[in-house]
């Protein structure tokens, strides 16, 4: 519950700073693409400066998550090849615990019991 207050918390924040960002530079801007003729550019446009924030922060946060993303490519890998391994592990011990006897039995991540709370006594 508190996790979902300061999560409302910090996006009422983060909305706030952009709506104030928007406010304060709403000037228009010329972007240009024509590095040869500033005075007449083949391809210009004119935004709103907080558009230009915006997106450059849209798209640092997307170019971030993917490079995140690469990196952890080995983890992943990792943890599927061992996920793997200990399922063919898991079968090849209960196949041995049929032959001797339900107490050589391995148990699998399903069989464990569930931990629970008590009620209070309130």
């Amino acid at each position: 519950m508190i996790r979902k207050i300061v999560t409302t918390i910090v996006l009422v924040l983060i909305a706030i700073a952009l709506v104030l960002l928007a406010v304060a530079n709403r000037q228009t801007v010329t972007v240009s693409f024509d590095p040869f003729n500033q005075a007449d550019p083949a391809l210009a446009f004119a935004p709103p400066l907080y558009w230009l924030i915006l997106i450059a922060l849209i798209v640092g946060v997307l170019v971030g998550g993917c490079a995140a993303w690469l990196r952890q490519s080995k983890w992943r890998r990792r943890a599927r090849r061992l996920e793997a391994e200990l399922r063919t592990l898991r079968t090849q011990a209960n196949a041995r615990g049929a032959v001797l006897g339900p107490a050589a039995r391995l148990a699998s991540p399903g069989d464990a019991p569930r931990l629970t709370i008590p009620p209070s006594a309130a």
